[in-house]
């Protein structure tokens, strides 16, 4: 198994609190954002992202600097998984639209995307992070639907562990 870390991007804690279930699945280190680094991206094969979603669909603040530290670093050999938070009943033309946003912003990286998750069980409107109809990653959303929350990341840990 490759050297994996969990980053994330969270203001009000429900993000970490879940970055923190999946590294702790995963037997990996989790961090901030804040604390992304272009050392951190190059020590670690596997990069485990995730991000609350916030106004239409936006990332969380600190991904944009985040973001950017991806964006220069070389991500050819890396895999990465995408997992986020959002409002399905508040927020449904947008839901889990950070994910979009952090896709977007390192599809074209060379990087190899695992863990797209069917939009089956899900109910919202519209998402910036659906791409030939399944999510690019892991949605949750822990206020409305928390009592799918630990089975969604029990499922998707263990479809994309063999990739990592």
């Amino acid at each position: 198994m490759n050297k994996t870390i969990v980053v994330f991007g969270s203001s009000t804690g429900t993000c970490e609190a879940i970055a923190e279930k999946i590294a702790q699945k995963l037997g990996c280190e989790v961090i901030n954002v804040q604390d992304l680094t272009a050392e951190v991206v190059e020590n670690n094969q596997n990069l485990i992202l995730g991000t609350s979603t916030w106004g239409a669909g936006e990332l969380q603040d600190d991904w944009y600097d985040g973001l950017r530290v991806l964006q220069d670093a070389n991500l050819a050999d890396k895999t990465i998984a995408l997992f986020g938070c959002g409002d399905c009943e508040s927020y449904g033309d947008t839901f889990v639209g950070g994910i979009g946003e952090l896709y977007n912003g390192i599809k074209e990286s060379g990087a190899t995307f695992v863990g797209a998750v069917s939009t089956d069980g899900y109910t919202f409107d519209d998402s910036e992070a659906v791409v030939d109809g399944k999510f690019v990653g892991l949605p949750l959303d822990d206020v409305n639907e928390d009592d799918k929350t630990d089975a969604r990341i029990d499922a998707w840990v263990a479809e994309i562990s063999p990739n990592l």
